[in-house]
């Protein structure tokens, strides 16, 4: 008996029955076996000691590929869970699957992990990694699994090997004196490790409910190279700096306070800033075509379930009662838009009715997952629903393409990432409704040129979207915009306009956003510029610095030229040295300070510094005001 597989070059190589993945790379070379981690086959991840399935097309994985960093911390994971509990013997341990940018690990603990205890537990997983111990893959009958982990007193593995469907393999790995209930795959050694951290300690709940017990979890990270870890801690170092709320506390734009959980209270700075990003997509509106309109807050239970909301989205829902009716604050705008669409007969002339709603929305997230302005429970959105006919979809879907490109050029977005989120399990509506709008977003994108990737199950309940994704300037993804298609909606409200033949017919509905959610919005541009924000969004554009007290009458002056021309203008008259006042400026990132002394007032001009460029030279007024309006004008990023 023999398998033959094929290799990525396309050559086919034969082996004996049972040959293994490490077998193969042995068989290339010996630098190829000494460098391979797993196997890929047809695809599928393998551990290397794991048979080669007949006739699959095989790549040996090594740190050069992509797919490495997945198994690489994957298996730093088990590395910590078998360091915590050579420490903490008592430990009971969880789950430690990778995330996005690193791992962590689910420990149950009498006592949670001090900053101390990850310095000592991160050095244990040096000495484990340097002890090179193999790592062995191995297949367990259900009853074999339950004992396993019972006389191990593990009850919370005993509690996912009874969550496995029956029929399901269940696997382990074993890496010297720790055994772990996983899928893999994992290096064939821990000396494979070589660049690891760990980065924190938090609470979580068992499962990710608040009803189970409390854990504590490990954060860290994993590389294939020191070089690649040192580059990553590096840029963790810059987003703390960048943290928006750490920076909104200090440039005095928002806080949060116990009284409203999750619920930001914005400062004047913070809500001219919050202002101007509405103003902005107001007057986008204007030429885009749409209406702008004001919805209640709080609205009767029926409608939600008219919606479907009920249905399907209730336990993000904040409800209350009054005179014996049952109420619910919106989470979104869309259903209230299908009652002003519904409230006047309309003919296809009209058609597509744009609608904008800048109402708040609440929905109820979890204290454990609410996170500064990203993550709230109020907000607002840019939201927009069109209404619209069959033969007016594809070009408001392309209209809206070029209008989120628009938008985000401003911020300085030089890369936008787009997906196609389908139909998820739970959701309304036919599979050919489905299928065909399905179908008109991926031809939209195409036609608009976007390269884009499938999302699958991720599309709302009502239809799929389109999901845009910028980096920001750390090279982070953020989902910011969505465009939806809805058929069901419309039907399920009874929304009709009237044909050129004079039949109904029901209009289809989509929803969008460009911006999302404006809070969120806001935290994420605070990270994307630090703080320092563009002159057009800056709580205050200009601050004038006098040297002496002398001239105190032409900084008033100055001042008041200023805000006579729209422009947001501070004065620092404190009794304290120019040098000072410049670095309280920088600190407070204001894009522009006028430092004046006695030949600035003699002769009516300004010396000008820049928060990033530093001095600019003496300018006439009337020159740096007009450079000024100008630069706000136009919104340059």
């Amino acid at each position: 008996m023999s398998v033959t597989v094929k290799l990525p070059d396309g050559s086919q190589r034969g082996l004996d029955s049972g040959a293994t993945g490490l077998e193969l790379a042995r068989g290339i070379g010996a630098r190829l076996a000494d460098a391979a981690l797993a196997i890929a086959a047809d695809g599928v991840l393998m551990d290397l000691t794991a048979p080669l399935p007949d006739g699959a097309a095989v790549s040996v994985v090594t740190a050069k590929d992509p797919q490495s960093l997945g198994i690489i911390r994957h298996s730093s994971a088990h590395l910590l869970a078998q360091a915590v509990k050579r420490l903490f013997p008592g430990v009971k341990v969880g789950i430690g699957p990778t995330i996005e940018d690193g791992f962590y690990y689910d420990f149950l603990v009498e006592k949670f992990f001090t900053p101390e205890d990850l310095v000592a537990i991160e050095a244990e997983m040096k000495v484990i990694a340097a002890e090179n111990i193999p790592v062995t893959r191995e297949e367990l009958p259900r009853s074999e699994a339950l004992a396993r982990f019972e006389a191990m007193g593990e009850a919370l593995k005993v509690e996912l090997v009874s969550d496995i469907p029956e029929g399901q393999t269940i696997t382990g790995y074993k890496q010297g004196d720790f055994y772990d209930l996983c899928r893999g795959p994992h290096v064939p050694e821990t000396g494979r490790l070589k660049a690891f951290k760990l980065l924190h300690a938090a609470a979580a709940y068992w499962k990710g409910d608040e009803k189970n017990v409390s854990l504590c979890r490990i954060y860290g990270t994993a590389f294939n190279t020191q070089k690649e870890l040192d580059e990553h801690l590096k840029r963790l170092e810059e987003a703390k700096a960048r943290d928006h709320r750490k920076l909104g506390r200090e440039l005095g734009l928002f806080s949060f306070h116990p009284e409203a959980p999750a619920s930001p209270f914005f400062h004047p700075k913070g809500a001219i800033v919050y202002n101007e990003l509405v103003t902005f997509m107001r007057e986008h509106y204007c030429a885009e075509g749409y209406q702008e309109v004001i919805t209640p807050q709080v609205m009767d239970i029926s409608m939600w379930k008219t919606s479907g909301h009920y249905d399907n989205f209730r336990e993000s829902m904040f409800f209350t009662e009054a005179e014996e009716r049952e109420f619910a604050l919106k989470p979104m705008n869309c259903p209230g838009h299908c009652l002003i669409f519904g409230a006047e007969r309309h003919s296809y002339r009209e058609l597509p009715i744009r609608m904008a709603d800048f109402g708040r929305l609440h929905r109820y997230e979890r204290s454990g997952v609410s996170h500064g302005l990203t993550r709230v429970r109020t907000f607002c959105q840019d939201d927009g629903h069109i209404f619209c006919t069959p033969g007016q979809m594809k070009e408001e879907m392309a209209k809206l393409l070029r209008f989120v490109q628009k938008v985000y050029d401003v911020f300085g977005f030089e890369e936008i990432r787009v997906a196609l989120a389908t139909r998820p399990e739970k959701r309304l509506g036919s599979d050919e409704i489905w299928d065909h709008s399905e179908k008109a977003l991926a031809e939209a994108l195409t036609e608009a040129g976007y390269t884009f990737h499938i999302n699958p199950g991720e599309g709302a309940f009502y239809g799929p979207k389109v999901e845009f994704q910028i980096l920001d300037a750390l090279r982070r993804p953020w989902q910011l915009g969505t465009l939806q298609v809805d058929y069901s909606m419309p039907e399920r409200f009874g929304l009709i306009y009237v044909k050129s033949d004079n039949s109904e017919a029901t209009p289809i509905m989509l929803h969008r956003a460009i911006l999302g959610s404006m809070e969120r919005f806001m935290g994420i541009l605070i990270e994307h510029c630090a703080g320092a924000f563009p002159a057009w969004l800056a709580p205050v554009q200009v601050i004038i610095l006098p040297i002496t007290d002398r001239v105190h009458d032409y900084v008033n002056h100055l001042k008041n030229r200023a805000l006579e021309l729209g422009l947001r203008c501070e004065s620092d008259m404190r009794n304290e040295k120019v040098n000072s006042k410049i670095r309280d400026a920088q600190m407070q990132k204001i894009p522009y300070m006028l430092v004046i002394g006695d030949r600035e007032a003699a002769d009516k001009t300004v010396s000008v510094r820049h928060r990033k460029h530093g001095d600019q030279g003496v300018k006439p007024v009337d020159a740096f005001f007009e450079s000024l309006l100008r630069e706000v004008k136009q919104r340059t990023p």
